[in-house]
């Protein structure tokens, strides 16, 4: 019960405080992409390089592209060394609201920066999203070699 209290009370502070962010931000000036111009980069796998900004549960939950780079919209500044710049950026949030955000931020640094696209808004657009089947807990894989 103690866990579940604790649950319930970090998701409502996180929900909180991402709503307050939310507020405080400038609209991005990433270019939303529509799914046609979406699946025509997603043509040139070798040209092209998705950032998905969202959290693994949501993108186990929601679904999800067959390659990309996961960083989470917090780490994103740090971790610029690591991103390739030779390719073109499409950053993925859900509704392109924190892929916005991200490609502002690339952009901002010198990134070749396409535009963003939400993951549900392209698959209400028709689009099919690959459905991530999250690996076993650590622990369980431990246990059952045991």
């Amino acid at each position: 019960m103690k866990k579940l209290m604790l649950t319930i009370i970090f998701a409502a502070v996180a929900f909180g405080q991402q709503n307050g962010n939310n507020q405080k931000r400038p609209p991005s000036e990433a270019k939303v992409l529509t799914r046609a111009e979406f699946d025509d980069l997603l043509a040139k796998p070798g040209q092209v390089l998705l950032i998905d900004v969202r959290r693994p549960d949501e993108v186990k939950d929601i679904g999800g592209f067959p390659a990309y780079f996961s960083i989470q919209i917090g780490e994103l500044e740090k971790n610029l060394a690591w991103i390739p710049r030779e390719r073109t950026i499409v950053t993925i949030s859900n509704h392109a609201t924190r892929g916005g955000e991200a490609a502002d931020i690339l952009a901002k640094n010198g990134f070749k920066v396409a535009g963003t696209i939400g993951a549900q808004t392209y698959e209400e657009q028709g689009g099919k999203l690959t459905k991530i089947v999250a690996p076993p807990p650590r622990n369980a894989a431990v246990t059952e070699k045991k």
